[in-house]
């Protein structure tokens, strides 16, 4: 017991399933090395991915006070574009962020917080591309604004909740399926999409993987799970719940998908880090450095289970 003790106050989660004991040892490892002194968490540590090859994971994307400087500095070229959206004569602005170099890549379709397309949303979409994703953010506020504008648009961050709050969940699936329709037609792409969501955009990336049979992965951060049971069964892309240990609100809805999720015979993989609350990896200074030891070990699961997914 006193071996594992330590671990489960560092953020190691004890809801494993044996299909993730590998993920699981990795990250025990990088904890206990950490904690020695033995591996700077700042510096990449190569892992294996699924093909076999041995390629480094960055550090985890900025937490909001850092996104502008690291998007100034990133040497990634994002762009803004238009998506159009069915029966709507305004488009819906998406940035979209591609990888270094040549080749093709898999797509990462990120949902944005409750907050809407911010810096820091950005910032974790250079962060994916840096990890050789096509990065795609759609504004989901778009045209919903002051004057027809996006999040850019709007004086204050609680405006911003409000709309986002107002905004009809079908409506903010049939947004997010038209971004999906359109970086499926992008050239220098693999095919392979995958979703990625954090907090009200978890709960959306979540409920848009019942909806959305083409998806070759999703990953939640702290979003709460479908309440609808009756449609997990729609579900063919494996799913990563990552949480934090202090979000009773979210982490009570865990249990449902797992059970809904086994039931279906889907895959499911979740870890619940203790000490951390809701929004740590944007959050990254608070809890005492357990959301900064959370977001690190999160990171690394995200693009690890990513790159194992999309792989073609």
């Amino acid at each position: 017991m006193t071996s594992v003790e330590p671990l489960l106050k560092r953020g190691i989660s004890a809801r494993e399933s044996p299909g993730r004991r590998g993920a699981a040892c990795l990250a025990v490892a990088i904890a206990l090395l950490t904690a020695c002194g033995c591996v700077d968490p700042a510096v990449d540590t190569p892992v294996e991915t699924s093909s076999g090859s041995t390629t480094a994971i960055t550090d985890p994307p900025p937490s909001e006070a850092g996104a502008a400087q690291a998007l100034a500095a990133s040497p990634r070229q994002g762009e803004w574009v238009d998506v159009d959206l069915a029966g709507s004569d305004q488009p819906l602005a998406t940035w979209i962020v591609r990888p270094e170099g040549a080749g093709d890549a898999p797509v990462v379709l990120v949902i944005h917080e409750i907050f809407g397309l911010t810096d820091w949303v950005r910032a974790v979409a250079d962060r994916l591309a840096e990890n050789g994703f096509v990065a795609v953010v759609p504004d989901l506020l778009s045209a919903l604004g002051p004057d027809g504008g996006g999040t850019a648009s709007v004086a204050s961050r609680d405006e911003v909740v409000r709309l986002i709050r107002s905004l009809d969940p079908v409506d903010a699936i049939a947004r997010i399926d038209a971004v999906r329709d359109h970086v499926a037609t992008l050239p220098a792409t693999t095919g392979a999409v995958a979703v990625l969501g954090f907090c009200w955009g978890g709960s959306t990336g979540f409920a848009y993987t019942v909806t959305q049979p083409r998806l070759q992965a999703a990953v939640v951060y702290y979003g709460s799970s479908p309440v609808d049971t009756a449609d997990y069964h729609l579900v063919q892309a494996p799913v990563l719940g990552l949480y934090g240990g202090d979000d009773e609100r979210v982490n009570a809805t865990i249990s449902i998908a797992e059970r809904e999720m086994a039931r279906y015979g889907k895959q499911f993989e979740t870890e619940i880090f203790s000490g951390a609350g809701h929004g740590f990896l944007r959050a990254q200074e608070g809890r005492d450095g357990a959301n900064g030891a959370a977001s690190r070990l999160a990171w690394r699961r995200t693009i690890e289970f990513l790159r194992r997914h999309l792989a073609r």
